[in-house]
């Protein structure tokens, strides 16, 4: 599909990857950009039409989606990383992750299907994390929360694809967002996520590494856990030594 005079709805469009996702569609041509938000007074951005939308709460879901009967693309963005492990952490914690980071994305594909079929199909753009496929002290949950979320756009799009729907899995290492401020690594500008999620929207991909820090993760599934765990330990190090 393309952009350009496409309608997209992006979540958590207030801040960071969200608003750089509402900021590229309008700049690439979209016809209208529904920008939403927990607090929709928060989204600032010239241009978007704004809802307010939580994806833990299913009936703020199904407004949403009851509002934007033209959606043509979904960005599934909204997220929240909790700091928690999975053994001592908070099971409140867990459950909120998971309730945010794939739950709440496929509550969304779910309202919105039946508009993408009846507006020609259209797509879904999942974003995710390399940490879909590990974790670090921490980010367990995370980790969990994401590799559910692969695992559901791995099955959805195929659910999907006799409607015509496209959907994309959008992995990244870190994003130049107010999250990983304080992390002194390589990190993606949000524009040139968004660029490259649309591009492979537009390119008909399923998946989209939209880094080399992706990349390179991806790249060492073939190995055993035991080789997996070792690789990723020395490529931390490495990346946190700078």
């Amino acid at each position: 599909m393309d952009i350009n005079n496409s309608v997209a709805l992006v979540t958590g469009a207030n801040r960071g990857l969200g608003r750089a996702f509402a900021q590229r569609l309008l700049e690439r041509g979209a016809r209208k950009v529904y920008a939403t938000a927990r607090r929709p007074e928060t989204v600032d951005l010239p241009g978007v039409e704004v809802l307010a939308l939580d994806v833990t709460d299913p009936a703020s879901m199904r407004a949403a989606a009851q509002a934007a009967p033209d959606v043509t693309l979904l960005v599934n963005n909204a997220g929240i990383g909790t700091g928690t492990d999975l053994v001592t952490g908070s099971l409140d914690a867990v459950r909120l992750e998971l309730e945010t980071n794939m739950l709440g994305p496929l509550t969304m594909i779910r309202e919105l299907a039946p508009a993408l079929a009846r507006n020609g199909g259209g797509a879904i753009v999942n974003v995710l994390s390399a940490m879909s496929w590990f974790g670090t002290p921490g980010g367990r949950a995370y980790h969990l929360s994401k590799g559910a979320a692969w695992a559901m756009t791995n099955s959805v799009r195929l659910e999907l694809a006799e409607q015509g729907t496209l959907v994309t899995a959008v992995h990244l290492g870190l994003a130049d967002t107010d999250m990983a401020a304080g992390l002194p690594v390589d990190k993606i500008s949000p524009v040139d996520l968004a660029d490259a999620a649309f591009d492979g929207v537009e390119a008909g991909s399923a998946e989209v590494l939209a880094d080399q820090w992706s990349r390179d993760v991806k790249s060492r599934l073939t190995l055993t856990p035991e080789e997996f765990d070792a690789a990723m330990g020395r490529a931390l190090a490495t990346l946190m030594a700078g």
